[in-house]
């Protein structure tokens, strides 16, 4: 049976993964999506060098920021259904991996309810890309043995149960948590992480300009403001950000020691 790739096939959704960033990181599987695309539907984030591997589609942006969207995602839904009718190959590329805070699973229940094919080509997700490229390992046999990923940008913030998912010998990842960090440390620490947790906030990973910061978890919403970090970023807490390459090492630790002893820690 030929896959939704077959050139052959019209009227067709492809899901694919753009990745972290850097168009080099993009799947085979992917680039070879892109140049079959009649309709390209992109996230905001999403590299224009990647968008460039599609010059031939005609291109829909649906970006979204925090508390601005420039379509709602039922919207979203129902332009991708109401192209793929036309008989148009239709490629939604999102950043990072689709199913990974990406509402990917969302947009197949949609096209599948709209009795279409889909296909899904998963991506190098934003965390693993960004922690590959300052040589931060998620998981360490000496340091890690779980990994979670949450959001922090989701509503309810307060009413999120991360207990036992941050700590010795745990590695949590925190996607779109910039804006809400002071809540999240205030979080973590009420749950009975250390605050000399160390923390990793990764920006703009493989992208131009991309930052890696470490800091202590007591001295996250601090540091975020004195750095003017910005999104997207990835904020990582767990005793492996200690193998991670960043900016001034020695010269940030103890800032972040000074800051946390100042808090009374």
């Amino acid at each position: 049976m030929a896959t939704l790739l077959d050139p052959t096939a019209r009227g067709r959704v492809i899901l694919v993964g753009a990745g972290p960033g850097d168009p080099g990181l993009l799947t085979v599987r992917a680039v070879e999506a892109l140049r079959q695309a009649d309709v390209l539907v992109h996230d905001g984030l999403v590299d224009p060098r990647v968008l460039d591997l599609a010059p031939q589609a005609h291109r829909i942006s649906v970006a979204k920021s925090r508390s601005k969207h420039t379509l709602p995602q039922d919207a979203i839904n129902a332009l991708i259904v109401a192209h793929v009718k036309t008989g148009a190959i239709v490629v939604r590329l999102k950043g990072g991996d689709p199913f990974i805070f990406g509402r990917g699973g969302e947009e197949v229940e949609a096209v599948r309810a709209a009795g279409l094919p889909v296909e899904v080509i998963p991506g190098i997700s934003a965390a693993l890309g960004a922690a590959a490229e300052v040589n931060l390992p998620l998981t360490h046999r000496d340091w890690s043995s779980a990994v979670s990923f949450v959001a922090g940008q989701c509503k309810g913030l307060s009413e999120q149960d991360w207990s036992g998912l941050a700590g010795k010998g745990r590695t949590l990842v925190i996607y779109m948590g910039v804006a809400t960090c002071p809540d999240i440390s205030e979080k973590l620490m009420n749950d009975g992480v250390s605050p000399d947790m160390p923390v990793a906030v990764l920006e703009r990973g493989t992208l131009e300009g991309s930052r890696a910061l470490r800091t202590l978890l007591a001295d996250l919403g601090p540091m975020v403001a004195r750095e003017k970090v910005q999104s997207p970023a990835i904020i990582i807490v767990g005793e492996v950000v200690m193998l991670a390459d960043a900016e001034d090492k020695l010269a940030r630790w103890a800032k972040a020691a000074e800051n946390l002893e100042g808090l009374g820690a």
